[in-house]
């Protein structure tokens, strides 16, 4: 029954959190639905495309879901339930859902245009430049994550080519690739053919229940490289043309694998709870400190994406600023799909809770990939069970896809900044800028470096990657808070709510990258490095660097505003 009363409790506050605390946001920083927005005065055909708010809200939600609320909580369950469930649910109501609709909200007032222009008109140009630099550097540690991800889920050891007995690998291969077409015939549906969103959601969804039950029959299998190079080209491609071929029906259509997988998961834990099918394995609490560290502050950077996460202010002013066709829906995409979100990390917690036992001992811990999709299939069947086996493989389907989700759309916002950080202001697109920085500013310049070293890292070990990221992504967290909250002050509204929320995120990030970076020193002291050692080392000190400069301008932003208002 523990289970049962981690996610009744979840739901209640999270539904609480979006009535009452959404809604006095919202009311504190004047929403107008009467005001035009980027997607409808700026509309473009490529990056400014308005949407329907059902499709606008399966985009953001699979774009910031990726598999982040599933690897964050799954890794700091070892400190056990209690702090992983409270931040899951303080840190989406008051940290993360906070930061989402503040940037969606900022953006929507700067034209859609990025957390860097927000960060411009509040604290300068040199401020600028220096986020987008971090950011970068960020976006390629999501871009190397979640390649590792999906080429993880992907690669088969068999022989290249079609099989008749897929493991859950090949399964999740062919349905991901078959999903892509789907997509893109779901676009030309609704944008280029007329059909209404109802009828092209219905054969939509009818297509994906095919491509499933085609998947768990007819497999593809190919080998872990060869996948982080198909991924690479994809997701080139698929940064560069229009949103509404591509990005918008993929991620509108892969929401309801999401939801799908989430009510699964729900139906499950009642299930196993009166069937005794599976028990809830987990402690309330473990102790201070575990395999990944002491609970301050590796609790709060291994939980990113289901509390607060970086990399979501960035989706919120890169992409859905474009798309969002009226302001009265930024509450409901901005800080309705984080506390979701959050939702889906407590679900993951429930389902490591399931196999808790067996992976608290394993010496190499199995993907969470892979522990998501046992913990939410053991709850229906004995491993070994043909249910077992087809909810394991429908769940390792979803993970993939929001992974690929978070992988268009943080490749699409890496070509946004890197063209930034080379215009001029007044400067709109590279074909305003002249010279080096004309060639520096078109799209598939910064789309073929970015894409290029991110799957070069994406060979390296999850766990690596994933250290660096989730550090360097609450750091973002904190910084994004930052600018949002100058920008409120500069325009006269409320931004007190920033301030807790704004030191935390960076004391608990500066806090872990120090770390990373004195105990890479002693590696490297010892003459026992290898290059892995040495870049997270280095990475993490530029982190440092450019958070600290960063810091400095920030304070000195409020300080001028606080003696502007004494004027």
């Amino acid at each position: 029954m523990t289970a049962i009363l981690i996610i009744v409790a979840a739901i209640i506050l999270l539904v609480l959190g979006y009535i009452f605390y959404g809604s006095w946001l919202a009311k504190q920083w004047g929403i107008d639905p009467t005001r035009k927005t980027p997607a409808v005065e700026f509309e473009d055909g490529v990056d400014y495309v308005a949407a329907k708010p059902a499709v606008l809200m399966g985009h953001h939600f699979s774009s910031i879901a990726g598999a982040g609320p599933i690897n964050g909580p799954i890794q700091a369950s070892l400190f056990g339930w209690l702090p992983v469930f409270l931040w899951c649910v303080v840190g989406g109501i008051f940290f993360g859902g906070l930061q989402d609709f503040g940037s969606l909200f900022a953006s929507v007032r700067h034209g859609g245009k990025s957390v860097g222009e927000i960060i411009q008109d509040s604290m300068g140009d040199r401020a600028k430049k220096l986020f987008i630099v971090f950011a970068l550097l960020v976006l390629i540690l999501v871009i190397a994550s979640f390649v590792n991800v999906v080429a993880g889920t992907f690669a088969s050891e068999n022989p290249l080519g079609f099989t008749t007995s897929p493991t859950n690998n090949e399964t999740t291969a062919i349905i991901s690739l078959l999903f892509i077409v789907l997509a893109i015939g779901y676009g030309i549906l609704t944008n280029r053919m007329g059909v209404k969103t109802l009828p092209a959601t219905i054969i939509g969804i009818a297509c994906i229940v095919l491509m499933i039950v085609l998947g768990l029959n007819v497999g593809f299998a190919l080998g872990r490289t060869a996948w982080i190079v198909l991924i690479g080209v994809y997701i080139t491609i698929a940064s560069l043309v229009p949103v509404w071929i591509l990005l918008q029906p993929r991620d509108y259509l892969s929401s309801f694998l999401l939801y799908g997988m989430m009510i699964v998961a729900f139906v499950g834990i009642f299930f196993s709870a009166f069937t005794k099918t599976a028990t809830f394995q987990i402690p309330a609490f473990t102790g201070w400190k575990t395999d990944i560290g002491t609970l301050f502050p590796a609790l709060f950077i291994t939980v990113a994406c289901g509390a607060c996460s970086g990399f979501h202010s960035l989706i919120s002013t890169g992409t859905s600023s474009k798309q969002l066709a009226s302001e009265k829906d930024a509450k409901a995409i901005g800080y309705g799909s984080m506390l979701i979100e959050s939702a889906l990390g407590v679900i993951s917690l429930i389902a490591v809770g399931m196999v808790f036992e067996s992976y608290q001992a394993a010496a190499s811990k199995p993907t969470p990939a892979l522990v998501f999709a046992s913990g939410i299939a053991i709850m229906f069947g004995a491993e070994g069970t043909k249910v077992y086996q087809v909810v394991s493989a429908l769940l390792t389907l979803a993970v993939s896809v929001f992974a690929l989700t978070s992988l268009d759309t943080g490749t699409r916002l890496s070509r946004f900044m890197f063209s930034e950080l080379f215009l001029k202001k007044g400067e709109a697109t590279y074909k305003d800028a002249t010279g080096i920085r004309k060639f520096l500013a078109y799209p598939l310049t910064g789309t073929l470096l970015m894409v290029g070293i991110g799957c070069i890292l994406g060979g390296l070990s999850l766990s690596q990657i994933w250290q660096l990221f989730g550090a360097a992504n609450q750091l973002l967290a904190g910084i994004a808070l930052m600018a949002v909250a100058a920008w409120l002050g500069n325009v006269g509204k409320n931004n007190k709510m920033f301030y807790i929320p704004t030191l935390f995120m960076l004391v608990a990030t500066i806090t872990s990258l120090l770390m990373t970076v004195f105990t890479k020193i002693k590696t490297v002291s010892a003459g026992t490095a290898a290059w892995g050692d040495w870049f997270q080392m280095l990475f993490a000190a530029a982190m440092v660097v450019l958070a600290v400069i960063l810091v400095i301008q920030g304070i000195e932003t409020f300080m001028n505003l606080a003696k502007k208002k004494k004027k």
